[in-house]
C-alpha cells in the first residue's frame, strides 16, 4: 500500500502570521513536524504543501520535499488533494498531518496507516479524555462513535451528555474521546471530498469533518494511548512549546 503524507503549511494565519517558520529551539516548527514524519515506517513519501515562497525556500534549505499549492484553499483537505493531483506516481491513501504540531508521534501515524484497508473511506485518531479541562474545553474536539468504531459526531461541546450526573463526575461514569487531527483519506474519496460544499453542521461547529458525515462518508476511528501533542495557534502557544520541547527531546 502506497501512502503519501502531506503536511499543509499555510503562511498567513490570523493569530500567528508566518507560523510554520517560527523558531523552536533552533529549528522551524515546520522542520520539526517534517522530521517527526520521516520517522514513520508506514509513509511512502512525505511532502510539505504550502502557498508561500518563503516556506518553499526554507524547506528547500533543509532538503525537505515541498509542493507549491494555491493560496485559495480554505482547509488542509483541499490542499492535500491538489498535491495528490500534481504527483505523477499514484497513492492509495493520503495522510493529512497538521503542520503546527511539532510533537506529533510517528507511532500514531503508523497506527493510523496500519488500520487502513481498501474499504476504508476516511480514518482518524482518537484518544480517551483523562481530565475535566480536556472534556469541557471548546478547543478540544470530542467525538462519539458507534459499535463499529465509526464516528457518529464531532463537537466542541462535551458529548455525550450524561443525564442526572453532576458534570464534575462525568468522567467517573462514562468514557469520553478527544479527536486528534490526523486524517487518512482513500485517494478516490479525497477527490469527492474536495467537491463538497460547506455544510450546516460544519458552519455551526467550525469542524470540517462534519461536512463529510452530513454527506454520508464513513469516518473510521482508531484509538491511541500515545502522548498528548500540542497545537500551536498563537505566539503564546509557542512559548509553552519551547518549554515542552526541551522536555520532549530529553525524553
Amino acid at each position: 500500500m502506497r501512502i503519501l503524507g502531506v503536511i499543509p503549511a499555510r503562511y498567513f494565519s490570523t493569530r500567528f502570521p508566518g507560523k510554520p517558520l517560527a523558531d523552536l529551539l533552533g529549528k522551524s516548527m515546520i522542520q520539526r513536524v517534517y522530521s517527526q514524519c520521516l520517522k514513520s515506517t508506514k509513509l511512502t513519501e512525505v511532502v510539505i504543501a504550502t502557498d508561500h515562497e518563503k516556506i518553499i525556500e526554507h524547506v528547500t534549505s533543509f532538503n525537505g520535499n515541498v509542493c507549491f499549492t494555491s493560496d485559495q484553499h480554505v482547509n488542509g483537505t483541499d490542499r492535500c488533494f491538489e498535491v495528490l493531483q500534481k504527483y505523477k506516481s499514484s497513492f492509495d491513501f493520503v495522510i493529512n498531518i497538521q503542520g503546527d504540531e511539532p510533537f506529533i508521534d510517528p507511532k500514531q501515524i503508523d497506527i493510523l496507516c496500519a488500520s487502513l484497508s481498501p474499504k476504508t473511506e476516511i480514518s482518524t485518531i482518537i484518544q480517551k479524555i483523562s481530565t475535566p479541562d480536556q472534556l469541557f474545553s471548546s478547543t478540544e474536539v470530542k467525538v462519539v462513535k458507534n459499535k463499529d468504531n465509526e464516528a457518529i459526531y464531532f463537537s466542541r461541546s462535551p458529548i455525550p451528555y450524561v443525564h442526572q450526573v453532576e458534570k464534575n463526575c462525568w468522567l467517573e461514569h462514562r468514557t469520553f474521546f478527544r479527536h486528534i487531527g490526523l486524517y487518512a483519506y482513500r485517494s478516490d474519496v479525497l477527490e469527492k471530498l474536495s467537491k463538497l460544499k460547506v455544510s450546516y453542521l460544519e458552519k455551526t461547529e467550525s469542524l470540517e469533518q462534519l461536512r463529510w458525515i452530513e454527506n454520508k462518508f464513513v469516518i473510521s476511528t482508531v484509538e491511541t494511548n500515545g502522548k498528548d501533542s500540542i497545537c500551536i495557534d498563537t505566539p503564546e502557544d509557542l512559548e509553552k512549546a519551547v518549554t515542552l520541547y526541551a522536555k520532549f527531546i530529553k525524553d
